[in-house]
């Protein structure tokens, strides 16, 4: 009994100790920033901006896995809208990928690092116009009162799933003797969307850990 009581407690005492490198190795970030569309859609596209996060797993110190989320919005230029005959309108892009991640220099004050990889995309292409809209507000003085607003009417509509690649890369910096990191990324989307293949560098700023 004796023997099986220093068993189970080594046994106990060793999965204590890997605990905290355990969860050391797991990793994620959240950023957001601007986003440039890559002709041939920069003809149609104007600078927009996108929001980021991901979580994945680094299996050694300088590799490992993230899957990660994009948003970005990029508003249609004025040019192409007359083209189509539309007062306004953006496109929204979303996607999740699975990247590899090479860290150049993890012990360095300054981690470079790669990524790369690719996944499922969603684009959206929408076309509106500005409408007067009367509704119904309250004030805690007067009351319920009727007023209008100005909000966008979506005249036209159009989304698509594809798949697409992605490539880039960036560096972070360690806050003070935290697990924090400010970080910079640029990468590049390719997504095969029909008719125009949608291409997007993002650049993202952050926080990893």
């Amino acid at each position: 009994m004796r023997m099986k009581n220093t068993i189970f407690s080594s046994l106990l005492f060793t999965l204590a100790a890997a605990v905290p490198a355990f969860t050391q190795s797991f990793t994620g970030f959240v950023g957001g920033g601007f986003t440039n569309p890559v002709n041939p859609i920069a003809s149609r596209l104007d600078t927009g901006w996108n929001v980021t996060a991901g979580a994945g797993y680094n299996f050694t110190k300088h590799a490992g896995l993230m899957l990660d989320f994009m948003f970005d919005q990029t508003p249609i230029n004025t040019t192409f809208l007359n083209q189509v005959q539309a007062p306004d309108g953006n496109v929204r892009t979303w996607g999740f990928t699975l990247d590899p991640v090479f860290h150049v220099t993890k012990e360095s004050p300054v981690d470079v690092y790669i990524t790369g990889g690719g996944g499922i995309y969603h684009r959206t292409v929408e076309y509106t116009q500005p409408v007067v809209t009367t509704g119904v507000f309250f004030d805690p003085w007067f009351g319920y009162y009727p007023a209008a607003f100005a909000s966008n009417q979506v005249i036209g509509s159009f989304g698509q799933y594809k798949g697409g690649i992605d490539g880039g890369v960036g560096f972070s910096v360690k806050l003070g003797s935290s697990h924090l990191k400010l970080f910079a990324e640029a990468r590049y989307h390719h997504i095969f969307t029909r008719q125009v293949p949608t291409d997007l560098i993002p650049v993202t700023f952050g926080i990893r850990w």
